[in-house]
């Protein structure tokens, strides 16, 4: 799609999302599956699988859009963006190992089928991998930022380790975990854009909280579509965060607002694996009002997002992002 080829006010839609980036993710296709080639037979199955299997690509999108937005016209964006892809194929493949998750993308998930020592030793590979490739881009800058938001998501997941089965989890302690786990990756993405197009510092900045606030909605609806969404289309078994005893923001908050009986149940449920009593908790979530709650505040991130690139000159790829802060919290899957 040109530049021309969306008119004011035009209504941005996902089949624009989809031609504006066709192109540039088969770019960014190519370079991940020229990447994942090994010598060992399980990283090549492994990886793949994983990685093959038909996420959503937010993240590496993110920075086409980002460095497009920015006007960069090289080739390294379709680099970069594989590099944030498999950073995060890395850290599904771990989470799934901690979570001793079932179910993937609709799929059954790595350490299901390969083991959990296969899966752990898959992702440091990719991790390993995506280090290497990031060099390729001889840009410290963006080195730099890589390598602290590799370290700030593993900090994430220690730390959404120790608040498994911990009832006491206060919004501020959830708010720190999905920062870390989940948003600082959308940061960078959105961040690597602005770097390779060389933007004055304020279009920098404003892209890496364009990328936070994404990041933080996407997460909070995650967490609602967990109480509300069906299982065949989440692509994993809703309820699954009861059953790992994760305490998100729908259960904290039905717990401080609930009544008694309520604030007990599902601080039994958290404490004690009682995913058997996912109807009662789920009905509760309601009655409180805590799932609109959740899905206020994504509302609120998606707002901040798109008032961040506002000093951003316009274009389709600003109009991309714009609506990719609206995708954030009108999905259902």
């Amino acid at each position: 799609m040109s530049e021309a080829a969306l008119t004011p006010g035009h209504s941005f839609a996902l089949e624009d999302l989809k031609n504006l980036t066709d192109s540039d993710m088969l770019r960014v296709n190519q370079v991940i599956t020229d990447n994942l080639a090994s010598e060992v037979a399980l990283i090549n199955q492994l990886s793949q699988h994983i990685i093959l299997s038909g996420g959503k690509r937010l993240r590496p999108m993110l920075v086409i859009l980002a460095a497009k937005a920015c006007r960069y016209q090289g080739e390294e964006d379709a680099l970069l963006a594989a590099v944030i892809e498999f950073i995060h194929t890395a850290t599904l493949l771990h989470d799934d190992v901690v979570d001793d998750s079932e179910m993937r993308r609709g799929k059954e998930t790595a350490s299901t089928i390969w083991g959990n020592e296969a899966a752990v030793l898959v992702g440091d590979y990719l991790y390993s991998r995506a280090f290497q490739m990031m060099v390729r881009a001889q840009s410290m800058p963006i080195m730099d930022l890589l390598a602290n938001t590799t370290n700030t998501i593993a900090q994430g997941e220690v730390l959404q380790l120790l608040n498994i089965r911990d009832p006491n989890t206060d919004e501020a302690g959830y708010h720190e975990v999905i920062y870390a786990k989940t948003a600082c990756l959308f940061e960078a993405a959105a961040r690597i854009g602005a770097l390779l197009g060389a933007v004055p510092a304020e279009q920098e900045l404003a892209l890496q909280a364009y990328g936070k606030h994404l990041g933080i909605a996407f997460q909070l609806i995650d967490d609602a579509l967990d109480y509300s969404a069906k299982s065949d289309e989440l692509g994993k078994n809703v309820g699954d965060d009861l059953a790992e005893g994760k305490p998100t923001l729908p259960l904290i908050r039905a717990m401080e607002v609930g009544n008694s009986h309520q604030q007990k149940l599902i601080r039994d449920a958290i404490e004690n694996d009682r995913a058997d009593c996912f109807d009662e908790i789920h009905q509760a979530i309601r009655e409180t009002g805590a799932l609109q709650y959740t899905v206020d505040q994504a509302q609120s991130e998606a707002v901040l997002a798109r008032q961040q690139i506002a000093c951003l000159e316009e274009s389709p790829y600003k109009q991309a992002l714009i609506f990719l802060a609206d995708y954030a919290v009108e999905r259902s899957y």
